[in-house]
């Protein structure tokens, strides 16, 4: 049986892009595993129908397995279950007014959910995050240096990883690396040189863009809720 994984990442309380990507993975062949990476709640609509979606869903619906966001994070430390901390980045990024937006879009009801749910999941290989390994809030993207991805690989002990907070779809693969240093001790110096298995780390997308990934074949698909392939990578034969 085909194992994919679907990852879907920055609903922020949109149940009709969630159930357009229900519908696709109806249609998809295999054994089939929804990952949500974050950011299922947002400042610009009640999000509490979707909230209670996830929690609850249809008979029809593929179990979401959910993780926090940068959003959730936000939220959660502006409520109170974040010790002392408070949504100082949300404040500076947005202002007031949007976190008042936040915490009017979400029912008190659900906060014991969001602060239950995990930073991440390790999979096989697989570092699924919505930030990095880092921070909830790291934003990776193809403009980010090589070395920064090797360490956040590095920190997780995978050889791939899936985020989403710079909410963009990619793929960036490093192969056939080999990292030199030099190292002092009592001894002098000495040149070290250690060989780097191959390392992907993928983007995901946000919204109705979401990502299919085939656990077996190692292939990946970028997807866009009710329709085709949006662009393929290493797309399934």
């Amino acid at each position: 049986m085909i194992e994919r994984w679907a990852l879907v990442s920055g609903l922020k309380g949109d149940l009709e892009t969630y159930e357009l990507i229900q519908r696709d993975l109806r249609k998809i062949p295999g054994d089939k595993t929804l990952f949500v990476l974050g950011d299922m709640i947002g400042p610009d609509r009640n999000c509490n129908r979707l909230l209670n979606r996830l929690i609850n869903p249809i008979s029809s619906d593929l179990k979401p397995q959910c993780i926090y966001g940068w959003w959730e994070e936000q939220l959660l430390a502006e409520s109170g279950y974040r010790g002392n901390q408070k949504a100082e980045a949300l404040r500076i990024n947005g202002g007031e007014q949007v976190v008042n937006s936040l915490l009017s879009a979400v029912d008190k009801a659900y906060l014991s959910w969001l602060a239950s749910l995990e930073f991440g999941f390790v999979e096989l290989d697989c570092g699924l995050i919505h930030g990095s390994s880092r921070d909830v809030g790291d934003e990776l993207s193809m403009t980010t240096p090589p070395l920064t991805f090797l360490d956040r690989l590095t920190r997780l002990n995978v050889n791939r990883l899936f985020t989403a907070r710079s909410t963009h779809q990619f793929y960036w693969e490093l192969t056939e690396a080999i990292v030199e240093s030099d190292v002092m001790d009592l001894s002098g110096n000495r040149k070290q040189q250690q060989k780097i298995p191959k390392k992907i780390v993928i983007g995901i997308g946000a919204g109705k863009n979401y990502t299919l990934y085939d656990v077996g074949s190692d292939n990946t698909q970028f997807l866009q809720a009710g329709y085709q392939s949006k662009k393929g990578v290493k797309g399934f034969a």
